[in-house]
């Protein structure tokens, strides 16, 4: 069982256990013996891998292919801040449910379809891939969710964006328009500019 999940990058599904004739009381040994992690109902993960840094935003990805990775971890992962969130925040459509998920620990927000869909990119890593929303969007969704967020997350994820070559206005510009967040962020915006 063990060589399978490493011959399959780290994850099996149950289905798949089965069928190479691994009995389930082989699959709850290796659970109690620490070998093997339970990520959702019938999806394993092998502990003794080579994981990446990424490969709890692989392991929710696994779980449900819809959930994008965003606001606090998205702009963690980014580097914009220095909150390390004890959870990962995940967005998924506003009338999707969530497949339940062991682990990581997850926070969900569901967006509508306009939101949800806006600023979407799938990142390849060693561990695996994974959807994760655009700094931009990331940083317009932080504005939306400010009062639940906080100032000083939010604040600081936008000064550093501005302070970074790499940052690109108009499409944050476009990104806020899209998202109804415009109108919030602008005074912001202003102060970082002057």
């Amino acid at each position: 069982m063990i060589d399978y999940l490493a011959f399959s990058n780290g994850y099996a599904r149950m289905k798949d256990l089965k069928e190479r004739g691994i009995h389930p009381r082989e699959i709850k040994k290796a659970l109690d013996d620490g070998l093997i992690d339970k990520v959702k109902p019938g999806l394993y993960k092998l502990i003794d891998f080579p994981w990446d840094e990424n490969s709890s935003y692989v392991d929710v990805y696994r779980s449900d292919s819809k959930a994008v990775i965003c606001l606090t971890s998205a702009i963690e992962y980014y580097g914009l801040t220095t909150f390390n969130p004890s959870y990962i925040s995940i967005a998924l459509p506003e009338n999707a449910r969530l497949n339940k998920i062991f682990y990581p620990p997850v926070r969900v927000y569901y967006f509508r379809d306009t939101v949800y869909k806006t600023g979407i990119e799938k990142v390849s890593s060693k561990s695996g891939e994974f959807l994760i929303y655009s700094v931009e969007k990331t940083l317009v969704d932080l504005f939306r969710y400010q009062e639940k967020i906080g100032d000083d997350i939010v604040l600081e994820s936008l000064k550093n964006y501005m302070s970074s070559k790499n940052r690109n206005i108009a499409m944050l510009w476009r990104v806020a328009e899209k998202c109804g967040a415009l109108k919030k962020m602008k005074d912001y915006m202003k102060a970082f500019t002057i």
